[in-house]
């Protein structure tokens, strides 16, 4: 038995180092690969006039859709009309759009990981819940057959709290400032 621990141990070990570089790393490509065109697409939604007519401040003003996306049961009931939500409501429709953008590029970059991940599972939970009560999609179950926005939304999450656990990795500005030390070595 011992022997097979021993090469168990002398197998497995150099693997486990190797993820412990490999594993924050991997999760930023996965979020790149799945999700970064998603968010920078969606937050595109809230600023780009659809007509294709963008302007150099057009970055700065949101489009209408915006509060139809955020906020529809409030953006209905004011008549369709921003002017009527509210200041506090603007406040949110604009730091929403801009997180779309600023907190992935923060985990693409690995700069500030661990915090810009956190920011992204508030964000994840928010969509959801906004998407159920305002948009009515359906939640589904979880440890069910089907598959459901939990389901997906649960996967996302898990990606992001890699990050927060882990940082950015080797491979970041995080590692460069300081942010993220090299992984301990394991004990023999």
């Amino acid at each position: 038995m011992d022997r097979l621990l021993s090469l168990h141990h002398a197998i497995f070990a150099p693997v486990e180092r190797l993820g412990d570089h490999l594993i924050p790393l991997l999760a930023r490509l996965v979020f790149a690969a799945t999700l970064l065109r998603y968010y920078w697409n969606s937050a595109g939604t809230k600023v780009w006039d659809r007509k294709g007519e963008e302007g150099l401040f057009d970055f700065f003003t949101l489009e209408s859709g915006t509060y139809a996306q955020m906020f529809p049961k409030a953006f209905e009931a004011a008549g369709y009309n921003p002017a009527k939500l509210g200041f506090g409501y603007d406040i949110v429709a604009y730091a929403g759009t801009y997180a779309e953008w600023l907190l992935p590029l923060l985990i693409i970059l690995g700069l500030f990981t661990r915090l810009a991940a956190l920011g992204m599972i508030g964000f994840v939970v928010v969509q959801t819940f906004v998407d159920v009560t305002g948009h009515g999609a359906a939640l589904g179950r979880l440890f069910d057959t089907g598959y459901g926005l939990i389901d997906e939304r649960v996967l996302w999450i898990f990606g992001l709290g890699i990050l927060v656990i882990r940082g950015a990795g080797a491979v970041s500005l995080d590692r460069v400032l300081g942010l993220n030390p090299a992984p301990r070595a394991l004990a023999a």
